[in-house]
């Protein structure tokens, strides 16, 4: 339940003519509440304006000129990164270059290296080959010396082993002449 003096109150707060409800909605109000608007819009306006669309454009400027600066930075950067990387590769043709040059001088003098060492060791085969031939040369007179010897004791040998008896130098002579 209500309290007297609450129900008063209640029914005090409603001017008289008011039909009650939101103040927005009271037309008699209107004209102060559009001054105080008004007010509070060009205010706004003139903040806006004069404080943080100037803020906000700075900002974005800047914003603006660091990205440009920072590609512009990037595009130095990168051009500066492909003459190294130019600069790199000549060097490593020259070094290449160099290299294949040592390699082909390395190979030049082993094989004059090589092929003096295979003259000397073909000049020592040719002595060696020439003194082998002239002893085999030797042999062969030492033997053909002692050929009419030893095919007259082979003849000699077969004839006794034929007729029992041995032949006697003249015959064994006169064998070999005929």
């Amino acid at each position: 339940m209500q309290s007297p003096a609450s129900t008063a109150t209640a029914g005090a707060a409603a001017p008289e003519g008011a039909a009650g409800g939101l103040p927005q909605f009271d037309l008699t109000t209107w004209p102060g509440q559009a001054a105080w608007f008004l007010i509070f819009f060009v205010i706004v306006l003139v903040l806006m304006a004069r404080v943080f669309v100037p803020r906000i454009g700075g900002t974005i400027a800047a914003r603006e000129d660091k990205i440009t600066g920072d590609v512009a930075e990037a595009r130095r950067m990168k051009e500066e990164a492909d003459a190294q990387a130019a600069a790199a590769q000549a060097d490593i043709a020259q070094a290449r270059a160099q290299a294949m040059k040592l390699a082909a001088d390395a190979r030049a003098r082993a094989q004059a290296e090589i092929s003096a060492k295979l003259a000397e060791e073909e000049a020592k085969l040719a002595q060696t080959g020439a003194a082998a031939e002239a002893r085999i040369a030797a042999a062969r007179e030492a033997a053909m010396a002692h050929v009419g010897e030893i095919a007259g004791d082979a003849a000699a040998a077969i004839v006794q082993k034929l007729t029992g008896q041995a032949p006697s130098r003249a015959e064994l002579a006169s064998a070999g002449a005929a």
